[in-house]
């Protein structure tokens, strides 16, 4: 990143302090809210909640029940908006009354907390917002800016990282903070720069972490190993993967289990990866016949024993089996293919079928094992992400916030329910689209437009 004094002191100065600051009095309510939590051992998460990048199990499904089967004219009900998320693509982690995302609010970063309770006029309050880092941006860019990792949750600590590669730990309930690592500083972290942007930093880092038991999984990328396990509690190493020293992409960690063993797979420009979640020893590895000549944004969907993988600009899917023999890992290519090209957004498997927009085609319905298109939809709706709840999926439009409302079927395009966010952003850069996924958790639809934030009750009430 280009450099930028006045940034850079700005940055240092709220560092020294540790800037958090609340923006309401919490009073006698913050006291039992925190004696009731250390009686609990943390902020729990239940089945309607989405505690971290693409939801509990992080495939992009709500667990949720009982929604709308179909939406009124106009759409559902809108319960309120928040206005004050900042630049950033980073999508919310929601459990309980609190939901927690990052956005960059002038020359910083900040991971933000919005009280789900405390609603007036449709107005949400924030509980707090805890500096992060300086904001991701350089000379030249016209794309995006900001964050876009999604926080994760776990218990009564909040993991978040800002695009320069500051990572943070930080309390649920009043956003101090824990513990802090600056990635590419401590960890000789590096992001495939292929696509823009700065050399070793690229559009920022902007993998989501995952929480595996004790440890805290992250993609820093570079010499010292793609892969790093932190004790979550600390930020200590406790491993990197030195036998996989890939640069980051902009794709995050997913657990799997193959042949008995506990693992993490990962994506990257050069290929596919298993990395020992003991040790961070490499199990595996595929690479396909020609390296990723764009960026890499589609985190893979492991099933069983598959693993599936999208890529933009015409590069297309492929799904690998990876197979133990004896404890020696091994892999095969079931098929490689452009039906489903997928860059911003992202693709959704439910039941046997992947549902996602694919370059050149339009919305697609994809087979998993075989990689054939079941059928797909060009006039219906532009390019976008989407989540599912309750055996519906749920489309957001990237370019001017159309929200469809599908049913999850092989048999076709069956749209349920259509409206239009009320208004869009003034921050969002000339290139730049709504590209952060629609998220689906305690009865509510979460969308973002960079510093917007809308919330609308998807609840079929009796």
């Amino acid at each position: 990143m280009p450099a930028q004094p006045a940034l850079n002191r700005n940055w240092q100065s709220m560092n020294k302090l540790q800037t958090t600051y609340d923006l309401r009095t919490h009073g006698k309510r913050s006291a039992w809210i925190l004696l009731f939590l250390s009686l609990l051992g943390g902020l729990a998460a239940s089945a309607a909640d989405w505690p971290q990048y693409k939801g509990p199990a992080r495939n992009d499904i709500s667990a949720e029940t009982d929604l709308l089967p179909q939406w009124p004219a106009g759409g559902p009900p809108l319960v309120w908006t928040f206005a004050d998320a900042g630049v950033g693509l980073s999508g919310p982690a929601i459990v309980g009354d609190r939901l927690f995302t990052l956005g960059g609010r002038g020359d910083i970063e900040y991971l933000i907390a919005l009280d789900l309770h405390s609603v007036e006029n449709q107005t949400v309050s924030q509980a707090w917002a805890v500096a992060v880092g300086p904001l991701f941006d350089f000379q030249g860019n016209n794309w995006s800016s900001g964050p876009s990792a999604t926080p994760t949750v776990d218990g009564g600590q909040i993991y978040a990282l800002g695009g320069n590669g500051h990572l943070i730990c930080v309390d649920a309930e009043s956003g101090q903070q824990r513990w802090r690592v600056d990635l590419p500083k401590d960890l000789a972290a590096e992001v495939n720069p292929i696509g823009g942007g700065p050399k070793k930093l690229g559009w920022g880092f902007t993998w989501s972490p995952l929480v595996d038991g004790e440890r805290l999984i992250c993609l820093p990328g570079g010499p010292a190993g793609t892969v790093a396990a932190l004790d979550k509690n600390t930020g200590q190493v406790v491993w990197r993967s030195t036998e996989l020293t890939d640069q980051a992409a902009y794709t995050s960690p997913m657990v799997a289990e193959f042949g008995g063993v506990r693992q993490f797979v990962v994506l990257t420009n050069q290929g596919i990866y298993g990395v020992a979640a003991e040790d961070g020893r490499l199990l595996w590895s595929h690479r396909p016949a020609q390296r990723y000549s764009t960026e890499v944004v589609n985190s893979p969907i492991v099933r069983g024993e598959f693993v599936y993988v999208t890529v933009g600009s015409g590069q297309g899917c492929s799904l690998i089996r990876v197979r133990s023999n004896g404890g020696v890992f091994q892999t095969e290519e079931v098929y490689a293919n452009t039906n489903l090209a997928n860059h911003h957004g992202n693709v959704v498997l439910v039941g046997d079928h992947n549902y996602g927009f694919a370059q050149g085609r339009g919305w697609v319905c994809q087979n998993f094992l075989t990689g054939d298109v079941v059928w797909s939809e060009r006039q219906k709706l532009r390019a976008g992400s989407l989540t599912c709840a309750d055996g519906r999926l749920y489309c957001y439009g990237e370019d001017r916030g159309e929200v469809v409302l599908l049913e999850v079927s092989s048999s076709g395009w069956n749209e349920i329910g259509r409206f239009t966010i009320p208004r869009e952003t003034k921050l969002r850069k000339p290139n730049g689209k709504l590209w952060t996924p629609p998220v689906v958790a305690n009865g509510h639809l979460f969308l973002r437009d960079q510093d917007l934030i809308f919330c609308y009750d998807v609840r079929d009430k009796p």
